[in-house]
């Protein structure tokens, strides 16, 4: 079967080199959601360190710190796989520390808190499915095999992370290639005269199977459904995996800065992305109404042609810091 194709797309112009007036505030507010999320990561590190933030902050902060301990755990588990007993508490806070001290790391764990957070709230707001969209269950009904068969592992790789985000844990299994190798050497770096640690980072790469994670799968979904992919920017009908995935690859931005593009103070980054992907100001409402205020939409928008909106993001990326 082919995947719904959904109206309010617009076909992208040739011609992107007009300015208009909308478009500079455009940039001008991106620049400046490019700043704030620049100051994120020492932010997030002095938050980790104080208590006493607002009820967000604070479910942010517990997933930040369950996620870092679990990966420290898992760290040091693999070390001890013969009889030794399982480290005290200090050490895995110890190492949850270090850990921290990567801004990469803490940016990545950051985003994926911030879509279990948004995941949630789309489910309260607007009834939307955390585990199986519509879409998703069109995917697995498809007459292609390997479409289907990927469709149901991404299924079951998206009910793990609900699930891992309840329990505020992040498996050494789904980070990204990069940033496992990242949190290899710097745990690595702390305890290189320990053989064991050394064994047990050959024992997690030979296990490792980036493919086989979360993200790799919705990749690889989006890739496979070639133009259909825009019925995956229809947040109802996606969900929100699905339409983060789809959106980082028509924009070329990263999974991790599209989802925080559908959080507050990020509405330039979100009406522009979805103008870049073809989407009609009617259709970029609908898409406000469930994760931002439509006022917060700018009434212009129509007046930046797709290849305008994307030629915008390119430019805000090449200045970028981080």
């Amino acid at each position: 079967m082919g995947v719904t194709v959904k109206k309010g797309v617009e076909p992208r112009s040739e011609n992107p080199e007009r300015e208009t007036g909308v478009e500079l505030i455009l940039t001008d507010e991106l620049a400046r959601a490019d700043r704030a999320l620049s100051s994120v990561p020492p932010v997030l590190t002095h938050m980790l360190a104080s208590s006493g933030q607002t009820l967000v902050s604070d479910a942010i902060v517990a997933r930040l710190r369950g996620m870092l301990s679990s990966m420290a755990s898992q760290l040091l588990s693999a070390r001890n796989e013969t009889a030794r007993p399982l480290e005290d508490s200090r050490t895995v806070d110890q190492l949850s520390d270090r850990l921290a001290g990567d801004n990469v790391v803490l940016s990545y764990c950051y985003a994926l808190a911030m879509e279990g957070i948004l995941t949630e709230r789309l489910a309260h707001r607007a009834s939307i499915d955390p585990i199986l969209s519509p879409l998703l269950q069109e995917l697995i009904a498809s007459d292609r095999p390997a479409v289907a068969e990927m469709a149901m592992n991404a299924l079951a790789a998206q009910s793990r992370f609900i699930q891992s985000q309840r329990r505020m844990e992040l498996p050494l299994s789904e980070l990204p290639a990069e940033l496992l190798d990242t949190v290899l050497k710097r745990w690595m770096k702390h305890d290189k005269t320990d053989p064991t640690a050394a064994e047990a980072v050959k024992r997690i790469k030979a296990s490792y199977d980036e493919g086989a994670g979360r993200i790799g799968l919705f990749a690889r979904l989006v890739a496979s459904m070639k133009s259909g992919v825009v019925a995956a920017l229809e947040l109802e009908h996606a969900g929100l995996a699905l339409f983060a995935s789809a959106l980082s690859k028509i924009t070329h931005e990263s999974r991790e800065l599209t989802v925080l593009g559908c959080h507050e103070q990020q509405a330039a980054r979100l009406a522009l992305s979805l103008r870049a992907g073809g989407l009609s100001p009617a259709s970029i409402e609908r898409q406000f109404m469930l994760l931002e205020p439509v006022d917060r939409l700018p009434s212009d928008i129509a007046s930046i042609d797709p290849a305008r909106a994307a030629l915008v993001l390119k430019q805000a990326r090449s200045k970028r810091a981080f």
